[in-house]
């Protein structure tokens, strides 16, 4: 292994929606990739997923049942013949503290033991605003521990690392929680600033997988989530026909599946991050990257009690990362993309162009050893101060080039002893 980038700062990955394992309240796990989840899954028909259904009316908060989220999803979790294998997480966290000066937290170390590289877990069905709360939570812990455990480290800040609805977490969290003034700065890979068509297709056209025997139709769960209503486009994307051109999702009344209310609690969520200043106030970089050259779901058509996804807004294929419209991953404020890799939505924590780019921004500034960059930098020559006659030196034939050729001449037996004009 080379040598390792130096990074000073508390690391944190913030996974997407599904990116963490759930357990109940006897610590069995409910989501998950492990054999026991995956078996249960099949041998119930989904049930312990189903069993996670969210009670209506819950807003910001919990709904108090136990359940709890024991870490961050592995790279292959999967229901065979149900839904294919997915990329998690475990790859890109043993790459971080391969490739930079992180350590995590060893299993079995007791949690006072200082570590700059924290995934965080949390239940993905819940607010982004509940969530966010206890995001703030860990990083005041994490924070505080990294920070005194050396001297040098007092001064350190948050960089955030975050996949896809991780990032509307954090952004709640640096924009409404206090954030901002620890932070240094957001990294966010394909997360849906403006929303996505695929969340409000899944809830007007149902969630269902697989066929036959191993079908799960997980279609009440879904509609329970305030998470997937705050995932849905923040922007017009419905055509109701007539030529009346697009509107918001929550400007059409009756539309199935859809809670109105929760729908309407995420439009003030996304009006609450786009009004913040905080962020701007405190000097927190947004890098957003947004896969590209991916057929994506933009619009859609109502047609009767469902929707038909389009590709196109006002005619144009933007194109985006398979599930986050080009158009919706941008930070606002942040303007264009710092980076596009032609990637799926599901795989941009994995793909190699973009782990290169993160050198530039999980790193501090590296030191400047010539004085400020705005400084004109003088040329000079190192030569010493005698040049023996018949002595050819390493500054000699370079020497008379960079002084122009006035210090001195040369004759048929080599150069002249002459005092360097340096």
């Amino acid at each position: 292994m080379g040598q390792r980038s130096r990074a000073e700062d508390l690391v944190v990955v913030v996974p997407g929606i599904l990116g963490s394992t759930l357990a109940d309240a006897d610590g069995h796990e409910v989501w998950g990739a492990s054999g026991k989840a995956l078996v249960r899954g099949i041998r119930t028909f989904g049930g312990s997923v189903k069993g996670l259904t969210l009670p209506a009316g819950l807003g910001d908060e919990h709904p108090g049942d136990g359940v709890r989220p024991t870490g961050l999803m592995s790279d292959v979790h999967a229901l065979p013949g149900v839904w294919k294998p997915v990329d998690g997480y475990t790859a890109l966290l043993n790459w971080l503290e391969g490739n930079f000066t992180l350590q995590r937290r060893l299993p079995g170390e007791a949690a006072d033991v200082p570590a700059n590289l924290v995934g965080f877990a949390y239940d993905w069905r819940l607010s982004c605003r509940y969530n966010a709360e206890r995001l703030a939570e860990r990083v005041d812990e994490e924070l505080g521990r990294w920070r005194a455990s050396r001297p040098d480290r007092r001064d350190a800040k948050v960089v955030f690392l975050c996949h896809s609805m991780g990032g509307l977490v954090t952004r709640s969290y640096v924009e409404q929680c206090g954030g901002a003034e620890v932070t240094r700065r957001v990294v966010t890979l394909g997360t849906p600033y403006r929303g996505s068509l695929d969340a409000l297709v899944y809830l007007v056209n149902g969630m269902r997988y697989g066929i036959g025997p191993v079908g799960l139709d997980l279609t009440p769960f879904a509609r329970s989530l305030p998470s997937l209503h705050q995932l849905t486009p923040d922007y017009a994307c419905l055509a109701a026909g007539g030529g009346s051109g697009l509107r918001y999702a929550r400007e059409v009344t009756g539309l199935p599946g859809v809670d109105e209310e929760l729908l309407r609690q995420a439009g003030l969520f996304h009006a609450d991050l786009r009004a913040s200043e905080a962020g701007a106030r405190y000097g927190v970089e947004y890098v957003p990257v947004g896969g590209v050259r991916q057929p994506t779901p933009t619009t859609a058509e109502v047609e009767g009690e469902t929707l038909r996804a389009l590709l196109t807004i006002d005619g144009v294929d933007e194109g985006g990362d398979g599930r986050v419209p080009d158009l919706s991953s941008r930070a606002a404020g942040a303007g264009r993309h710092a980076y596009t890799p032609w990637e799926k939505h599901g795989s941009l924590q994995n793909n190699k162009a973009v782990r290169q780019a993160l050198y530039n921004w999980l790193t501090p500034e590296p030191p400047v050893h010539r004085g400020s960059e705005d400084e004109d930098v003088p040329l000079s020559v190192e030569a010493p101060e005698i040049l023996v006659e018949g002595r050819r030196t390493r500054s000699g034939p370079r020497c008379l080039r960079m002084c122009g050729g006035t210090t001195g001449s040369r004759s048929s037996r080599g150069w002249r002893a002459v005092r360097c004009g340096l």
